[in-house]
């Protein structure tokens, strides 16, 4: 653990990206790992995640788009990130800027195994093939930024449990609930986007995070066609043209 906690930070320390944050030097002082990275003003997104204080639709999509975008650029450096979720997401509401914290740093937080290998993440956002202990690729971050998608729109999990076993099956076998079922005001293209990100078999999810970006700004521009014509939905299409521009 010790060392590829090192070896991933290090890899991490190279990623330059505008939405992930900037690690300047990966170390050990008696006994003790650590990472020194930028100061990053905001808080993570995990403040947004219950009903009574999400943020509004635009500004969802807005950081979905964001931390796809990082997490693709991860990705073809051969950096998996294996813990994205709400908490690992610091929002700048001033900014409107997200990024992506804790590259590397899943591998010290939770050391538990299986038979099949070792288990690197949080639960409740990670993808089958992670819970299974098997070998993950950006695909495994894809579902797990559909978990952290589901969330901010809905103030809920799209998969809980009694127990931690419950929750693994459940998210390994069960389907998710459709994002709509909470929020009927979503637009159909969201929820198609969850679904898609949320399928149990990698080959079935978005190939890249990149086209996971894509995705979401036609879907802002499809929502935004659709509801063109009344006077609240002229109201928010400022908002969207500027998710479509991030």
């Amino acid at each position: 653990v010790r060392e590829r906690f090192f070896r991933e930070a290090s890899m991490a320390g190279k990623l330059n990206h505008p939405n992930i944050v900037t690690i300047y030097d990966v170390g050990e002082e008696q006994g003790l790992a650590y990472i020194a990275m930028d100061y990053l003003p905001g808080e993570s997104v995990s403040r947004y995640t219950k009903p009574e204080t999400l943020l509004p639709v635009p500004e969802v999509l807005r950081i979905g788009i964001q931390v796809a975008a990082a997490l693709d650029y991860a990705h073809r450096h051969n950096v998996v990130h294996r813990d994205v979720k709400p908490a690992n997401i610091i929002y700048d509401t001033d900014k409107r800027q997200a990024t992506v914290t804790d590259f590397g740093v899943a591998c010290l937080t939770d050391t538990s195994k299986t038979r099949s290998g070792v288990i690197l993440g949080t639960p409740a956002f990670m993808s089958p093939e992670q819970l299974a202990g098997r070998r993950v690729d950006g695909r495994s971050d894809v579902f797990s930024l559909g978990v952290t998608l589901f969330q901010l729109l809905t103030g809920r999990l799209p998969f809980s449990g009694e127990s931690i076993s419950t929750l693994m099956y459940r998210i390994a076998n069960e389907p998710h609930p459709d994002v709509r079922d909470f929020r009927p005001d979503l637009p159909a293209c969201l929820s198609t986007i969850i679904d898609k990100a949320l399928a149990k078999e990698p080959q079935l999810r978005y190939a890249r995070a990149g086209m996971l970006a894509t995705a979401l700004r036609r879907c802002v521009r499809e929502a935004t066609a659709e509801g063109s014509g009344s006077r609240s939905a002229r109201k928010q299409e400022p908002l969207f043209k500027e998710v479509v521009l991030d």
